[in-house]
């Protein structure tokens, strides 16, 4: 299984929830900053936000959590991540998890920030082996993305 996608030099997004060791891994692999976008109410975490909050923070990393659920899958919550994700300082690591929310809301940032079109960014997200993990969440990314070509 792979572990980990990198999506540009920038963001990288990692296939799972990561361990109290795993978060001080990416400090020691230069990452800067950690985005979480598991709800705290969700279940098998290996940790609560506010726990990875604290494990990144003592690593020296800035931590930024922005709870998503199947409700919050929509461009509120987007254009909240695109905001959130501009400021931290990079490389920047995202998960949530299985890497699927995380994949969506990441490629949909970098696709809009490069101007590709939902069918390109659809493309390199999937060849670099991001999984969509519906036709629903495919069809909102396309959406999404083909908004800000209007």
């Amino acid at each position: 299984m792979v572990d980990r996608l990198k999506v540009d030099e920038r963001f990288s997004i990692e296939m799972g929830p990561p361990t109290a060791e795993r978060v001080g891994e990416f400090a020691r692999e230069g990452f800067r900053s950690v985005v979480n976008l598991r709800a705290p109410a969700e279940q098998n975490q290996l940790l609560s936000p506010s726990e990875e909050g604290e494990v990144a923070r003592s690593h020296g990393l800035v931590y930024v959590n922005i709870p998503v659920s199947p409700e919050d899958m929509n461009e509120d919550t987007a254009h909240r991540f695109e905001q959130e994700v501009s400021r931290l300082p990079g490389p920047v690591v995202v998960h949530c998890a299985s890497g699927k929310r995380a994949g969506l809301f990441t490629f949909m940032h970098v696709a809009r920030s490069e101007g590709l079109s939902g069918d390109a960014a659809i493309a390199k997200a999937e060849s670099v082996g991001f999984e969509f993990a519906s036709p629903e969440a495919k069809a909102f990314f396309r959406r999404y993305v083909n908004s800000a070509q209007s």
